[in-house]
């Protein structure tokens, strides 16, 4: 059946649409945090379609709200009042912790950093973006231009001219030898430096923590720093929260929070989790900045009705449920518990990462290169030991990426640790 299915797969879709695994696999149905394939082999799900199933898998509250609005209706467009998308808009914008915030709904991340980019440039007046090497937004046009990861960047071609700063990656790089405060101050003064040499940007759009890039991240404080010297200049900063954010992180509900010293970001983009598996993007940013735009627009399928009654069901779960505590305690002890059963195996070169974003990064033993086979490897592996998990990385990385849903239990946190560890044995 799968053999047939491929088949079918190549037929009619592009050669770049990406599959894992030599031999892929169709996942039929999934119950809490595990799925099943077509041949009915159970994994235990830790990566969640790309951090998207954030709650859980077919979670009921969810699916009886989606139900529920579906037999009255599913869709009207921007054009007419939408209250589920009010309600939720409402909860975002309170959430967001920007003031006098504005929501816009999108139906993926990539179309909400697509418009957080035409918000700043009209605003602005400026088409120049900063953007963070090993940075990753999307796959539209615009967003394709501003990523700082060429193996997700087809092109060279973009409607916007892109200036890439240092500091998105703390292990690699120019400054990797100094210190977390070090680390800050020369990055701050590759930015000076940069902003000297040409007219002022737009913005800076920056993940919290690198998803593709391999869940890399600055010393908390960066993007501070950062925003202290944008401001003076009036340049704003969006925050790419496509990953990080709803508590993800565990230690704070947005990524940005652990950067937040000077205030807010001035544009902030979430989607993935939100909708648990529904299609849900969206911005949010200061009215006078969302309120910019001089001509009419909607969104046709943006805030849709059924896509927001998944959203706002999945938010009262995450909230009631204290997923992100869930996230900062059982993420905290995977975390741990990686750390330690890979300090014998040479191939990893660290575990990093916080609540239950966590990456391992693989290195060919006794050196700093990047090894891109054994994480393949280790990807194949993990499925064998009924686990599934993610790969990532930029320039000279390679990654394995784990995101679980956040309501993870100990038991199973254990389980997949258990999983991985023979995975990654059983490739050297």
């Amino acid at each position: 059946m799968t053999d047939e299915l491929l088949g079918r797969h190549k037929a009619v879709l592009p050669d770049w649409l990406a599959l894992y695994y030599a031999d892929p696999m169709e996942i039929t149905h999934g119950e809490g945090r595990h799925v099943w394939d077509a041949a009915g082999n159970k994994y235990l799900d830790f990566f969640g379609g790309i951090l998207t199933t954030m709650t859980a898998h077919a979670l009921p509250e969810v699916s009886k709200a989606v139900s529920e609005q579906a037999g009255r209706i599913i869709h009207s467009s921007t054009l007419y009042l939408n209250r589920p998308m009010v309600e939720l808009a409402e909860r975002i914008a309170q959430m967001s912790g920007i003031p006098d915030a504005r929501v816009f709904f999108t139906t993926s991340g990539t179309e909400a950093n697509d418009t957080a980019l035409m918000l700043a440039t009209t605003y602005r007046r400026s088409n120049q973006i900063l953007a963070m090497r090993n940075s990753y937004h999307g796959r539209s046009f615009s967003a394709v231009g501003i990523t700082g990861n060429k193996s997700w960047s087809p092109t060279s071609l973009s409607p916007l001219q892109t200036l890439y700063v240092h500091g998105g990656v703390r292990t690699r790089g120019p400054y990797a030898d100094l210190s977390d405060a070090d680390f800050i101050t020369a990055c701050v003064a590759d930015l000076e430096d940069l902003l000297g040499h040409g007219r002022p940007p737009a913005a800076l759009i920056a993940e919290p923590i690198q998803g593709v890039g391999g869940f890399t991240s600055p010393p908390d404080g960066l993007y501070a720093a950062f925003r202290e010297v944008l401001q003076r200049h009036g340049v704003l900063w969006i925050a790419d929260e496509v990953q990080t954010g709803w508590g993800r992180t565990g230690d704070n509900f947005w990524g940005w929070q652990a950067h937040g010293q000077n205030g807010p970001p001035d544009i902030m983009t979430f989607a993935k989790g939100i909708g648990n598996g529904m299609s849900i993007g969206g911005v949010v940013a200061r009215a006078e900045v969302m309120n910019c735009l001089d001509s009419n627009s909607i969104s046709t399928f943006g805030g849709t009705q059924i896509t927001m009654a998944a959203g706002l069901a999945n938010l009262n779960y995450l909230v009631e449920h204290d997923l992100q505590g869930n996230a900062r305690r059982v993420g905290g002890l995977l975390i741990e518990r990686l750390r330690a059963i890979t300090t014998q195996i040479p191939a990893v070169k660290e575990v990093r990462g916080r609540g239950l974003m966590i990456g391992i990064e693989l290195v060919r033993p006794g050196t700093q290169e990047a090894d891109p086979e054994a994480a393949a490897a280790v990807l194949e592996a993990a499925r064998r030991e009924g686990l599934l998990i993610g790969k990532g990385g930029g320039h000279n990385t390679s990654a394995l990426r784990i995101a679980p849903p956040l309501s993870l239990t100990v038991a199973e946190a254990e389980e997949g640790a258990d999983a991985l560890e023979r995975a990654l044995r059983s490739i050297h």
